[in-house]
């Protein structure tokens, strides 16, 4: 499935809206879900930089930094075709209420966001264990060694789940 630029937004506002269901790789959670206990040491193995492939099969850069207090930042930069950006993301992964949430914006090539000022995206966990994070909507998880998965839940318009899965190697 191509994904338009245009359309990528309406798609990722939609994830937190998606029903109760299980994807391949995703879980969305049931209602009245309370997230576990959980803080951000249990996340060090994120910690670098990793290169891969996402939408379309372009290339895709994350990267995290260790833990500042009790939030690690990271940033996500999707490219096109060409090899110019698509989009970027600046992310918070963050202890929140005794558990972990991430947090994340969007941002188009010339850095306007997609959402307003105050706006966000928010994945609320769901479970944490050595090398897999379970997040409302968004699974982060080795894939071997040196390897991360990465699974977003998606909507479409005509309501129909997908995911998109990126797939990254440690870097350096």
């Amino acid at each position: 499935m191509r994904l338009h630029r245009h359309l990528l937004p309406f798609a990722i506002a939609a994830l937190l809206a998606a029903p109760p269901l299980r994807a391949q790789e995703t879980q969305a959670a049931p209602e009245g879900h309370l997230p576990p206990p959980a803080n951000v040491a249990q996340m060090y193995w994120l910690v670098g930089r990793w290169e891969g492939t996402g939408i379309d099969g372009h290339r895709a850069v994350e990267s995290w930094l260790a833990p500042f207090g009790e939030t690690m930042v990271g940033t996500f930069v999707q490219t096109d075709a060409s090899g110019g950006i698509m989009f970027s993301e600046h992310m918070y992964l963050m202890q929140e209420g005794g558990s972990l949430v991430l947090k994340l914006k969007h941002f188009n090539p010339d850095l306007t966001g997609w959402e307003d000022a105050e706006g966000m995206q928010r994945f609320r966990l769901l479970s944490v264990e050595p090398c897999r994070a379970l997040f409302s909507g968004l699974t982060i998880r080795c894939d071997g060694d040196g390897r991360l998965l990465i699974a977003v839940r998606m909507r479409a318009r005509d309501g129909s789940i997908s995911e998109l899965v990126f797939r990254f190697t440690r870097a350096g």
